[in-house]
């Protein structure tokens, strides 16, 4: 049985969602303690119940300590099985934060899986769904990866009822060197239960800037009447992504530059890869057992995931600086 600090590094989901993930797929029991112990609500919310409850059910797992507000579980994996079903998170929680548990384990299923997941599509603190689908989807892909995405129905906070389905097929992984190259800019700039020209002012601050810099950028507008009202958007450059949520109080103009900043940011640092996507590449890298990227800031969503990849696998991960960049490789 493998013993985990949940406590360590960012200390919160991201721990749970990697170890019970590769649990299922090496067929080790894990112990994970002091789950969240240094958040201001310490413990399993809704959304990490339900991540590790889909977890259970792809790899027929017993799990002890399942409950609100556990700061300990207990997880014993069996066979790894492809699944049909829906699963509900409730209320506006994380669609792509539960797809990002179950989808490692999914590849190594003898069967497709294929989900329709109710819950949150474009939320805050977690990839917007339309990321996980052009950027992460599009990463995986070149080690081999199988799988799409389907957006039904946007879900914002707080009511959520967004709907997706997502399938994924048994896939034979292999190592990649991710390399930085030149790439052409899309995005989707959406609203919900808003006049249409939220989501436009969003898509049209957001290109004026990159245009400034010498970027064009194909950004669709999509509106919609929905049981859910938010807005939002997502750019995207092959594996540079970036998303900012609409908020109360803040303007469709600066929500649309600060997604179009935070794009350049990456893409002039000429990295192969994102902050965001850089973490959620780790547990696969861990897998195929060799591969390598760029990326400007080490987070600590990344450092927590290589050290938990590091304690469930049999790999080494090496942090090199070459030229302000961070080069991150596995061996």
């Amino acid at each position: 049985m493998i013993e985990i600090d949940g406590s360590y590094g960012e200390g919160g989901g991201q721990i749970l969602r990697t170890a019970v993930a590769l649990s299922a797929i090496i067929k080790e029991d894990v112990t994970i303690t002091n789950i969240r112990r240094n958040r201001p609500k310490e413990g399993l919310n809704p959304q990490h119940l339900k991540s590790i409850e889909t977890v259970a059910m792809v790899c027929d797992a017993d799990v002890e300590g399942l409950f609100p507000g556990s700061t300990g579980i207990y997880f014993s994996p069996s066979e790894i099985r492809g699944i049909e079903t829906n699963i509900e998170i409730g209320t506006a929680g994380s669609i792509p934060l539960l797809i990002q548990s179950i989808m490692p384990i999914a590849a190594y299923s003898p069967g497709k899986t294929k989900m329709r997941i109710t819950g949150g599509t474009d939320v805050a603190w977690s990839p917007s769904i339309d990321y996980m689908k052009e950027v992460t989807l599009n990463a995986l892909s070149k080690i081999g990866y199988k799988a799409s995405i389907r957006l039904v129905e946007r879900g914002y906070y707080p009511k959520g009822r967004g709907v997706v389905e997502i399938e994924i097929l048994p896939s034979g992984l292999k190592g990649f060197n991710f390399k930085s190259g030149i790439n052409e800019i899309h995005g989707v700039s959406h609203c919900s239960n808003l006049p249409e020209h939220v989501a436009k002012r969003q898509a049209d601050s957001a290109r004026a800037l990159l245009e400034e810099a010498g970027t064009e950028a194909h950004i669709h507008i999509e509106t919609r009447k929905s049981s859910s009202t938010g807005s939002g958007i997502t750019l995207w450059s092959g594996l540079i992504g970036s998303v900012n949520i609409g908020t109360k109080g803040v303007t469709a103009e600066k929500v649309g530059r600060q997604a179009a900043q935070t794009l350049l940011g990456e893409l002039r640092s000429k990295v192969s890869v994102d902050i965001h996507l850089a973490d959620q590449l780790i547990p696969y890298m861990g897998l195929t057992g060799c591969g390598s990227f760029t990326t400007r800031e080490l987070t600590q969503h990344c450092l927590t995931n290589i050290h938990i990849t590091e304690q469930l696998l049999d790999v080494h991960f090496t942090i090199n600086k070459i030229d302000g960049l961070f080069e991150i490789s596995v061996r």
